[in-house]
This record gives C-alpha cells, sequence and structure tokens, in this order.
C-alpha cells in the first residue's frame, strides 16, 4: 500500500471516529450526593393570619441517637437511608418535636394596609396544631401526639427607653413527643397550623 493510500485511509477513520462519537450512549453518571441528618430534621415555613400578623414557625425533629451519624446516599441507582453500614428503613419508636413561634415580615406579595401587628397570646391562642404522616399524595393524621412544654417568652426591643411605648412582643415555644414506630423513613412528617374557622395559617414537613 503506497503512503498516499495509507494517509488517506487513517485520515478517512479519524473523519468517521469523529462523526460517529456525538451517538455514542452516554456514559453512566456515577456521582453520589450524601445527605448528613446530624442534629435531625428541621422543619420551618412561614405563615399568616387573616388580616393580622404574618409569622415564623421554625422547629427541628430529633430523637435520643437516632440521628446520630444518620445520613442520605442519592445515586444512579437510587436513595438509601443508612448510618455507616446498616440501611435504615423506619424511624424510631418515638420523635421529638420542637418548635419556635414568632413574628416575621409579610411577603412583599401580601398587601397589608398599615403598621403590620405583632402576634398576641389570644392571636395564637385560636391556632391549632396537627400532625400527618404523608406518603405520596396521601395524608394521615398522627393520633396519639403528647404536648411536653410551653412557653411564652416577652422579646425585649432593640430601644430599651422605648419599652413602655411599644406593643408587647412575644415568642412561643412549644414542644411534642409524636410516636413514629414503624413509620418508614420515605414518609414526611407535615405540621400544620389552624386558625379556628378551619384556614390553613403555615404548612410545613419534615423529610429525609
Amino acid at each position: 500500500m503506497s503512503r498516499r493510500h495509507s494517509f488517506f485511509t487513517s485520515l478517512a477513520l479519524l473523519l468517521l471516529a469523529y462523526f460517529a462519537a456525538p451517538n455514542l450512549p452516554a456514559q453512566p453518571n456515577h456521582e453520589k450526593n450524601v445527605w448528613n441528618y446530624d442534629g435531625g430534621l428541621l422543619i420551618m415555613t412561614d405563615g399568616s393570619i387573616a388580616s393580622g400578623p404574618c409569622f415564623r414557625l421554625s422547629g427541628r425533629v430529633t430523637a435520643p441517637e437516632y440521628f446520630e451519624n444518620l445520613k442520605r446516599t442519592d445515586s444512579d441507582s437510587g436513595s438509601v437511608i443508612h448510618r455507616g453500614s446498616e440501611v435504615v428503613t423506619e424511624f424510631p419508636e418515638q420523635l421529638h418535636v420542637s418548635f419556635l413561634l414568632y413574628d416575621f415580615p409579610c411577603d412583599d406579595g401580601v398587601q397589608r394596609t398599615g403598621t403590620q401587628p405583632y402576634l398576641t397570646n389570644a392571636m395564637v391562642s385560636t391556632l391549632r396544631l396537627s400532625f400527618y404522616w404523608k406518603h405520596g399524595v396521601a395524608m394521615r393524621p398522627v393520633i396519639n401526639v403528647v404536648p411536653k412544654h410551653f412557653e411564652v417568652r416577652r422579646i425585649p426591643p432593640y430601644a430599651t427607653e422605648l419599652a413602655s411605648k411599644l406593643p408587647e412582643h412575644l415568642q412561643w415555644e412549644f414542644e411534642f413527643e409524636v410516636p413514629s414506630s414503624g413509620i418508614p423513613v420515605t414518609d414526611s412528617l407535615v405540621a400544620v397550623l389552624h386558625t379556628r374557622d378551619g384556614r390553613i395559617a403555615a404548612r410545613a414537613a419534615a423529610r429525609m
């Protein structure tokens, strides 16, 4: 074979490889994402009372030793909840859920007239908190939830000299024990605050 013929043969093979390359099947992506649940699950949302103040509901879901070194690894083959080499499929027998409820500026899209009022004990006393387990789109009420702690704290104003002229600013703390024995970790714990007339004032979910 002449050198010229050999050169054009090699060139043709290179061009064939170049144009064929985009049509090759994509290589699998082996990248993994790891989520660490040390310290428990966060649960947070913003809410509002009709014609009243806006607020933030901020909480955490914990259980003794359960969340220590607990992780979720996401990969091409799916998600796995594990503690080291141990695969975890269910929540513990009981979860401890704690919340803070406090005033928070309303969203820009919510129109308010005049000065935004603060939450008061009277307003908060009309709210009812319910828990649900959510699996897919189905939600089922959690029964036998036990209230463990409730406390109201007064937040002092920055301008202490004006304290007597400013409305009282409060923060609410409350804790619950939520039964969770046999609940799969693929379910989410949903907290819903209802007003006295049944409207949803806030809704948040803790999920793995």
